[in-house]
């Protein structure tokens, strides 16, 4: 009977990203998510299998995170976010999808993204504790559900042509949401928790 296995294809140049110096971040997936790493270099692929010594066959979607995240930009230290915190998830917009294949779109909202010396891409970051990385004809987001989703609606709006300054203050509004919110997390009497 074949294990249970999933498979993702990742750009060629991130293959030696994933395998990391003397095969650490392969090995390090491998052990944390108690699978086997597949990898054929030349196409990108990997098969990520079930080890026989896993107890939780979910664990195959969460290597598989892992290693997309990687393969679309994440460096090995960031992609370990999934590792450490049960919470945090990957996403990310293919912006192909949005504009076909017209590099020009493409090429010029990576850009309003980035924002200059990559100013916009870290305040989204800062503002929201979620990791962003754009990365080829994708934008990358680990992080918790609600903090990659406020993070993604931003990167959304600006896609879809909004002024920084608009982006920028709607990413204030949220902020100042999950900071009352975890405020009243600890103001809260025991008895109503």
């Amino acid at each position: 009977m074949s294990k249970p296995n999933m498979f993702v294809r990742i750009p060629k140049e991130r293959v030696g990203v994933l395998v990391g110096p003397d095969g650490k971040v392969k090995q390090r997936i491998e052990e944390k998510f108690t699978v086997e790493l597949e990898i054929e270099s030349e196409s990108g692929g990997v098969t990520i299998v079930l080890s026989e010594k896993a107890t939780d066959p979910s664990v195959l979607f969460k290597a598989k995170d892992t290693v997309t995240a990687i393969g679309r930009g994440f460096s090995p230290e960031h992609a370990f976010r999934l590792l450490r915190n049960e919470d945090d998830i990957f996403d990310f917009i293919d912006l192909r999808a949005v504009f076909g294949k017209s590099e020009s779109d493409i090429k010029r909202v990576k850009g309003r993204i980035i924002g200059a010396n990559g100013k916009t891409r870290k305040l989204i970051e800062e503002l929201t504790d979620a990791s962003v990385v754009v990365y080829g004809h994708t934008i990358g987001f680990i992080g918790t559900f609600e903090r990659v989703d406020v993070a993604r609606n931003a990167v959304q709006m600006l896609i879809n042509g909004s002024q920084h300054h608009t982006v920028y203050k709607y990413l204030q509004k949220k902020r100042t949401e999950f900071k009352k919110q975890r405020l009243e997390l600890w103001e809260k009497p025991p008895e109503e928790k």
